[in-house]
C-alpha cells in the first residue's frame, strides 16, 4: 500500500494556541476561508493533514517538527509577530531544517516584500515598471523630477493594498509630500512613490516552477466610480464587500485585449516569475496603458491568497484545474522543488 503523505499546514494566527489545537471554529469563519479551503483540499487528497497555528513562538513549530515532522509543509504563513516582513525568515527555518514547503523562497519573499527592489530587479531586465522613487523614514521628502504626476503613493514593504487609498493617488507635491509623510509616521513604514497608471488593471496567475503556466486573465472593473475619480484597487476596493458594492466593482475574467496583447503580458509575466526566481505559484498585478498599450508590472506577488474565491483559484478553475486538483499541484511542484 502507497504511504500517504503527511502534510503540517502552518498559518497564522492571531492568538497562541497548543500544538493539536483543531481550529474547527475558527475555519466556519469567512476570515479563516484560505485556511479552510486548503485543509479540506488536503484532506480530499488523501493526505495525512495536521494543523499548526503560528503567533509570536517559533518553538511550537520546532517541537511539531521534531515529534512528528511531516513530509511536506503547506506554507500559508504570511505574518510574524504581526509583522509581514517576516515571512522569509519562516521560509529561510524551512529551508535549513531542508524540509520541502509551498510556495516561494526565502530569497523571493524577501524581494517580492520589497516593492522597490523587485521593481529595480525587472527594470534591469528591461521589464517594463512605472518609473519610481524610494523614501525612506528620517529622510527629506520631495518631489523627484525623474517622476512625472500623478502618482500613488504606498508602503514600501506592505500586502494586501494595505495603506493604499483614494488619497495615494495625488497630483501635486503638497498632497505627494503629505501621503509620504503619513506612511512614515502613522504606519510607521517606508515609503515608495511611483507613476500612476491610467487604464486597465489585470490580474495574471502563474503555476510551476521552471516550466510555468500563464492561466486565463482576470481583470477588476471600477463600474460606477466617475472619471473624475481615481480608479485604483484601494484596500476597500478590494476587502470590503459594502464598499464593492456600492462603486460596482468586481473582479471578472478580462475582457477583449487588442491584437497581441495577451502575448506580450503572458511573455512579460513568465519573464518576470523567471527573473525573480519564484517557485510553485505567484501573481503579478499589471496595468494597460490607456494611451499607448504599454504593460506595466505593478506588483510581483509571492505566496498570494489561494482561497477558492481568489484570483489564482477562479483562474485555475477557468482553465480547466479543479480546486482540489490546484491544492495538489502545489503540493507537488513543493517536492518536484526540493529536487530541483
Amino acid at each position: 500500500m502507497k504511504k500517504r503523505l503527511k502534510i503540517l499546514l502552518v498559518f497564522d494566527s492571531p492568538v497562541p494556541k497548543p500544538r493539536g489545537y483543531s481550529y474547527i471554529d475558527e475555519f466556519q469563519t469567512p476570515d479563516w476561508a484560505t485556511e479552510h479551503d486548503v485543509y479540506e483540499a488536503l484532506c480530499a487528497n488523501g493526505y495525512h493533514v495536521k494543523t499548526l497555528g503560528i503567533c509570536k513562538d517559533i518553538n511550537i513549530l520546532l517541537e511539531e517538527l521534531k515529534e512528528d515532522r511531516p513530509d511536506v509543509i503547506f506554507n500559508l504563513a504570511e505574518v510574524f509577530d504581526n509583522m509581514s516582513r517576516l515571512d522569509k525568515n519562516f521560509a529561510a527555518l524551512l529551508e535549513m531544517l531542508g524540509i520541502p514547503f509551498t510556495g516561494a523562497s526565502s530569497e523571493t519573499l524577501m524581494i517580492c516584500n520589497d516593492k522597490a527592489l523587485h521593481k529595480k530587479i525587472l527594470r534591469f531586465h528591461r521589464i517594463r515598471v512605472p518609473r519610481f522613487h524610494t523614501f525612506y523614514r528620517e529622510h527629506k521628502v520631495w518631489l523627484p523630477k525623474t517622476i512625472k504626476l500623478p502618482l500613488i503613493v504606498k508602503p514600501l514593504s506592505e500586502e494586501a493594498s494595505r495603506g493604499i487609498s483614494l488619497a495615494s493617488v495625488v497630483d501635486n507635491e503638497a498632497a505627494m509630500v503629505e501621503r509620504v509623510k503619513f506612511i512614515h509616521e502613522k504606519m510607521k513604514m517606508d515609503a515608495i512613490v511611483e507613476e500612476f497608471i491610467e487604464g486597465r488593471e489585470l490580474y495574471i496567475s502563474v503555476l510551476g516552477n521552471k516550466r510555468i503556466n500563464i492561466l486565463p486573465l482576470r481583470e477588476v472593473k471600477f463600474g460606477n466610480v466617475t472619471d473624475e475619480e481615481p480608479r485604483v484597487a484601494t484596500y476597500k476596493a478590494k476587502w470590503d464587500n459594502n464598499y464593492r458594492k456600492k462603486w460596482g466593482i468586481k473582479n471578472v475574467f478580462a475582457g477583449k485585449l487588442a491584437e497581441g496583447l495577451d502575448k506580450t503580458i503572458e511573455d512579460s509575466c513568465k519573464r518576470a516569475y523567471h527573473v525573480l526566481n519564484m517557485r510553485c505559484y505567484a501573481r503579478f498585478d499589471i496595468r494597460i496603458n490607456q494611451v499607448n498599450g504599454r504593460v506595466y508590472i505593478l506588483e510581483a506577488n509571492a505566496n498570494p491568497n489561494l482561497a477558492k474565491d481568489d484570483e489564482l483559484s477562479q483562474s485555475a478553475e477557468k482553465a480547466g484545474i479543479s480546486y482540489n486538483q490546484l491544492i495538489n499541484k502545489i503540493v507537488k511542484l513543493a517536492l518536484a522543488r526540493n529536487h530541483l
